[in-house]
This record gives structure tokens, C-alpha cells and sequence, in this order.
């Protein structure tokens, strides 16, 4: 009888545990479910710069935690969160344009029409750089746009 119980509890847990986790799917978050990798999300928007927010000030959406770089930052954020999301959860918009979801390098990024979108950065490809070539940005992200309608829930 303790072994049903041992079990019943543990299931509970278990079951309780996938309930609450963020779904990392359409985020790209680490395990602390912070995006953007402590970027500040107005930022990037409102000021056209990637500024590393600090842990003082930080607001939750929708299970995802955000930095910003000031309080008035946090209030901007606030009031309108939908406004501030990174394009593609925070993942590399010419990876979704390819069909694949990649991390960024979150100095790497460009405003568009209101939203800005993140892109991969390493040694071998410059993923913002192969975007603006192409000079099509609505093309890109028509293309992107249908890819992430997948890829949003698909494991990395």
C-alpha cells in the first residue's frame, strides 16, 4: 500500500511539474525561462540597441522572465508586452526563414517596421548579414512567418 501511494505521489508531482513548466518551444529562454539572454527587450525596440538588462528589474510574460535596464524600462514593458516580444520566440529569423530554429547572438538583431528580429552569429555564418542581402525583407519574412507556424511547436 505505501509503494501505491509513493507512486501516486510521485505521479502528481510529475504531472504537476509539466503543467507549470514553460513551454520552450516557441521561446528561446535557458532553464530560468529568461529570454532574450538578459537582453532588454525595449531596447531593442525602442532604443535600437542590445543592452544587457539587470535582474533588479524584471516582469514575467506568460512564464517568461525579461531584464530591462531601468525601472521606466519595466513600466514601458508593462504596459504593452505583446509590443516588446522578440520576433520567432527570440530564435534566428533567417533560421526560420530556412526552416530551422537556432540560437542568436542577441548583438545581432535589426528593427523592422516595429519589431525587431534576432539572428545567429558564430565563426562560420553571419545569419543577419545572409538577411540583408537578400534586400527582401518582406519576402524573408513571409517565408519565415509560415516556417514558424511549425516550427513554434517543435523542440529545438
Amino acid at each position: 500500500m505505501k509503494t501505491i501511494k509513493t507512486t501516486i505521489t510521485l505521479v502528481a508531482f510529475m504531472f504537476t511539474i509539466l503543467l507549470s513548466a514553460q513551454d520552450n518551444k516557441a521561446n528561446n529562454i535557458d532553464n530560468s525561462n529568461i529570454a532574450l539572454q538578459g537582453y532588454s527587450p525595449v531596447s531593442y525596440l525602442d532604443l535600437g540597441l542590445a543592452q544587457k538588462g539587470n535582474k533588479s528589474f524584471k516582469s514575467e510574460y506568460k512564464k517568461v522572465v525579461y531584464y530591462f535596464t531601468s525601472a521606466e524600462q519595466k513600466a514601458t514593458f508593462d504596459k504593452n508586452p505583446k509590443k516588446y516580444l522578440p520576433q520567432y520566440g527570440g530564435f534566428c529569423a533567417f533560421g526560420c526563414y530556412a526552416g530551422a530554429k537556432f540560437r542568436v547572438d542577441p548583438n545581432k538583431f535589426i528593427v523592422e517596421d516595429g519589431k525587431y528580429y534576432l539572428y545567429l552569429n558564430n565563426v562560420e555564418l553571419d545569419a543577419k548579414q545572409l538577411w540583408l542581402a537578400e534586400n527582401n525583407h518582406a519576402k524573408l519574412k513571409s517565408v519565415a512567418d509560415k516556417n514558424w507556424a511549425t516550427l513554434s511547436k517543435t523542440h529545438n
